[in-house]
């Protein structure tokens, strides 16, 4: 080893420094590009080196005559520059054309970066031009259906307008109609006892207007409010409406067939009372009474404490009675033998005035 090194010394002290440190490769192309010129160079020198070395052996091994010289003999003086300052200008130049490789290689990946991001917005630009196509045909198709629409909607307007107008022709004449029903209506019910207040598909309003007579001169007897109202099964119920109720029953019900003989029995019913009615009526304003027809019973309450129960007979006042059945007080009842009328057949007014003036109850 030692006779190695003294060649090397003798030939190019360069060969025993260490080498400089080699380049991190790149993750690109270009930096592949760069490792594979400076491995390449690496060689090179490493070639050349050897070639000069082996030149400068071969040289002084043929100037030698024995190995003992090779060992004894001085190293001769190295001419300035020599083989390295050679070296050192190949290696100057090939430094220079490796940095003009690396700038163009960057230059290189810069373009190559361009073109990779205009072919990315030409792919972008290719997608949305695509994508308005699609639209504009779905556009066009949907023109198309509105279009037809349209035309369908025309026919159908067309077609409505005329129904429009005839069932605006049989309007005016059922109009027309129903004015001269409603003058035949109004005829008719200034002279019918009934008068119709309102009417739909399953509710009927009627008013009993009795005609006047001589015994209702004097307190004339207020109209009858009946509501009628119809339920699926084809039968009716007939409600007395507030106000005259508990005059007569307050309500009825039966099959629809049978209204007609239902409004005629309350009519005849309400005018046959027609007098009782009147008189109760007029009694209701000055006396705190409740008739219950079911009964034929008039409840006349004096107090909080004292009530007083009459009863009044079928055909009153013509040929029917009306007499005191009951006093209670706090719903004890109480002697009323003492109580003697100035005459034997009261009224109901006559008794309630009775009543109401009499000190014993």
């Amino acid at each position: 080893m030692a006779e190695v090194r003294t060649v090397l010394q003798r030939c190019d002290p360069y060969l025993l420094d260490p080498c400089g440190d080699s380049e991190q490769p790149d993750c690109t192309e270009a930096a592949r590009m760069v490792l594979y010129l400076t491995d390449s160079r690496r060689v090179q020198k490493v070639l050349w080196r050897q070639l000069f070395v082996l030149d400068s052996m071969m040289s002084l091994l043929e100037g030698l005559e024995s190995a003992q010289q090779l060992v004894t003999q001085p190293c001769p003086p190295q001419p300035e520059g020599g083989a390295r300052g050679r070296w050192k200008a190949l290696k100057v130049e090939n430094r220079s054309g490796v940095e003009e490789t690396e700038t163009m290689l960057r230059s290189l990946q810069d373009r190559v970066q361009q073109i990779h991001n205009r072919r990315h917005t030409l792919t972008q630009l290719v997608q949305q031009l695509h994508s308005k196509k699609q639209q504009c045909e779905q556009l066009e198709e949907s023109l198309l259906k509105a279009q037809n629409a349209l035309q369908s909607c025309d026919r159908h307007l067309s077609q409505l307008r005329a129904e429009s107008e005839a069932a605006l022709d049989q309007l005016i004449a059922w109009q027309r109609l129903r004015d001269e029903l409603q003058v035949y209506v109004s005829a008719a019910q200034d002279v019918m006892q009934i008068n119709l207040l309102s009417f739909s598909q399953s509710e009927l309003c009627v008013e009993l207007r009795p005609r006047p007579s001589s015994y209702l001169s004097a307190n004339e007897l207020e109209p009858l409010k009946l509501t009628v109202t119809w339920s699926l099964d084809d039968r009716f119920t007939l409600q007395v409406n507030e106000g005259t109720a508990g005059l007569v029953e307050d309500c009825m019900s039966g099959r629809r067939l049978e209204l007609s003989a239902a409004l005629l029995e309350v009519m005849q019913c309400y005018l046959g009372q027609a007098e009782l009615l009147s008189e109760i009526q007029a009694l209701r304003s000055s006396f705190a009474i409740d008739w219950r027809p079911a009964q034929r019973l008039l409840v006349y309450l004096k107090s909080a404490v004292l009530v007083c129960h009459l009863e009044v007979e079928e055909g009153y006042p013509s040929c029917g009675r009306a007499r005191l059945l009951s006093v209670h007080r706090d719903g004890q009842p109480l002697d009323t033998s003492g109580l003697k009328p100035h005459k034997s057949d009261l009224s109901l007014t006559d008794w309630l005035v009775l009543l109401c003036s009499s000190p014993l109850i």
